[in-house]
């Protein structure tokens, strides 16, 4: 990463550390974190909604906007930018969870969350679910600044490349599967074409 860069990530950790860390957001936010482990939270969620016919488009987007997230993210881009960890760099900077990923550009749990928040948005049919898978996907990519296993520009670049993945994910599936595979979406439902 370029020398500003590096410096601006450090100086917003080591902030986050003094100054916005409690006892309370220790106890919560890398449970919070923990639950984007693998990708796990958004698979869950992505099969909770393929059960129902209102959602099932949403979830088979999901699923696509997540496999993206994991070739782009976990097999290709950490490998060849192969940045470390903060708490490698940074003196002082504690970390609150275990990562043993040395990798840490972009971030994965961030890319993931945005990747399914991306490819489910319009096919909710209800428009505070939209909102709310948002605002969790905001959560994830701050609680990896939180608890200090991703720099802030992991974050952002998780944020790009995971709302590409889902992007992407929905395209292809409106670009060339729709027609072979007519899944009952809350667009179709609705009568309105994505």
């Amino acid at each position: 990463m370029p020398a500003p860069i590096e410096a601006w990530d450090a100086s917003v950790l080591l902030w986050v550390q003094e100054h916005i860390r409690t006892a309370l957001g220790d106890a919560i936010i890398p449970f919070w974190s923990h639950l984007g482990d693998h990708g796990l939270l958004w698979i869950a969620a992505a099969l909770i909604l393929l059960c129902f016919p209102r959602t099932r488009r949403a979830g088979a987007l999901a699923l696509g906007g997540l496999l993206f997230s994991l070739l782009a993210v976990n097999v290709t881009i950490k490998h060849l930018v192969a940045r470390p960890r903060p708490w490698l760099t940074i003196e002082g900077l504690r970390v609150l969870v275990n990562e043993p990923d040395p990798n840490s550009f972009p971030s994965g749990h961030t890319s993931a969350a945005f990747a399914f928040a991306a490819a489910v948005y319009r096919e909710l049919p209800i428009p505070w679910t939209r909102a709310a898978v948002v605002a969790a996907a905001v959560c994830m990519g701050w609680s990896r600044i939180y608890v200090a296993v991703h720099y802030p520009s992991d974050v952002i670049a998780g944020v790009v490349v995971g709302t590409l993945c889902g992007l992407c994910a929905a395209w292809l599936y409106r670009k060339f599967l729709r027609e072979r595979f007519p899944l009952d979406g809350s667009a179709r439902a609705k009568g309105r074409s994505i």
